[in-house]
């Protein structure tokens, strides 16, 4: 298996978090896995950027642009700057979550969250668009977000991963103490995309 996932959001989402899920897993059912970060003042809400190589060895540890099967988006701006990393027919989850970088905040740029999806959808065939932060709260706890995301993406078939498989690698990367927390998380953004997922196929 060949599989290349772009993790792209903020400082503190859990990004890393999730791209270290993701490997251990493919390791897990006997493939090859790397991870590499960009991160750009992520301390302070600057962009993160998590890739995560599946099969080869001989890969690098980054994407090339225009090579990634699935961008998995904690931020709907940032899953609009991720855009060029993936390839025509690859996969977009995206979470409508918005964090307002300090230009917006300070008033010298504009946050057009209705632009950006416009853009998101002209530019990938079918994106997949989720509430993550909600489920994450109704789960237990907005830090899951990261899990629901990683749910999202095997609900809705893009991935080349086993759920068992996943969710003992969730297990393994959480405290004891917030395993039935992050697997309600898992099983909400699992269930969401498959129904979602349901709807396009009808």
């Amino acid at each position: 298996m060949n599989y290349n996932i772009l993790i792209a959001g903020v400082g503190g989402q859990g990004t890393i978090l999730a791209s270290r899920i993701l490997a251990l897993c493919a390791i897990s059912q006997g493939a090859f896995a790397r991870t590499g970060e960009t991160i750009g003042m992520s301390q302070r809400g600057g962009c993160v950027a998590s890739h995560v190589r599946m099969g080869s060895a001989d890969f690098a540890a980054y994407i090339p642009p225009g090579c990634a099967d699935l961008l998995l988006s904690f931020e709907l701006c940032e899953a609009a700057r991720s855009l060029p990393f993936l390839r025509p027919e690859g996969a977009c989850i995206v979470n409508t979550d918005i964090i307002k970088p300090v230009t917006v905040s300070l008033g010298s740029q504009e946050y057009d969250s209705e632009r950006i999806i416009g853009y998101i959808k002209q530019n990938n065939k079918n994106p997949l668009f989720i509430d993550a932060y909600s489920l994450a709260q109704e789960a237990g706890s907005v830090k899951a977000v990261n899990v629901v995301l990683l749910g999202a993406a095997l609900g809705a078939g893009v991935v080349p991963l086993e759920k068992e498989a996943l969710t003992a690698a969730v297990l393994c990367n959480v405290p004891e103490k917030f395993a039935e927390l992050n697997l309600k998380a898992f099983d909400m953004g699992f269930d969401y995309a498959k129904r979602a997922a349901g709807k396009v196929m009808v």
